[in-house]
């Protein structure tokens, strides 16, 4: 484990503040904002109705707006997951989460995948943001694993990401391993979903994490225990 991942203040760094509940309110966004800004967490992560007001309420932070596409089943014809990311990079989002088409992951179908990943992927680069591809760890097995990270690769993304959270497990840190093997160092890798403490996050990124999603951020650097994901 490099010495920077060996603190829980330099780990915030590499969290993703997340608040995706559908129900939240604003006062609690506003609140997750004024967390990440206090503790310098890299960014905050919300549905995309919220970019507006986190990109307002960031700005001057240093702390990026992430929002999430397709989400969280990824069913979700590609040209509308381009569409709704267009949109949200519109609204001030550096960084965009999609869903993959899963059905074409576990049917073994790469080229679906490519297309889908790619078609957000340059809504996402044109408006100068980046893109994160979470392939739900928990629904594939290691072969689709591998198919949804090449695919990702080839597709042009910049990270790939474990999980949504919202579908069955989260990460793990032999997932986390296997997705860094094939991506390689080019590509950033994502563990969401289930890191709920310091030891979480250290395992992660010593498995190959380069961004840990958490709504547990504060417990992590503060070496406490959270109790939920999102």
């Amino acid at each position: 484990m490099s010495n920077e991942a060996d603190t829980g203040a330099s780990i915030a760094s590499y969290i993703d503040h997340t608040l995706l509940k559908p129900e939240a309110s604003e006062a609690e966004v506003l609140k997750v904002c004024s967390e990440a800004a206090e503790y310098k967490f890299k960014s905050v992560c919300i549905n995309p109705i919220w970019v507006k007001t986190v990109t307002k309420a960031l700005k001057g932070s240093g702390v990026l707006t992430c929002s999430v596409i397709g989400f969280p089943l990824g069913a979700t014809p590609s040209d509308v997951k381009a569409f709704e990311a267009r949109g949200a990079v519109l609204d001030g989002a550096d960084e965009i989460d999609m869903v993959i088409d899963m059905a074409a992951a576990r049917a073994g179908d790469k080229g679906a995948l490519v297309d889908d990943i790619k078609a957000v992927a340059e809504a996402v680069h044109a408006g100068g943001a980046i893109l994160k591809v979470i392939i739900e760890t928990s629904m594939l097995n290691d072969e689709q694993k591998v198919l949804a990270c090449e695919a990702s690769v080839e597709a042009g993304a910049d990270y790939v990401k474990t999980s949504t959270g919202f579908n069955g497990g989260g990460a793990t840190a032999e997932d986390v391993a296997l997705m860094r093997r094939t991506v390689g160092p080019g590509l950033g890798v994502k563990a969401s979903g289930g890191v709920r403490s310091l030891a979480d996050a250290q395992a992660m990124i010593a498995a190959g994490a380069t961004r840990i999603g958490a709504s547990s951020g504060i417990a992590i650097v503060k070496g406490e225990q959270g109790s939920s994901d999102y």
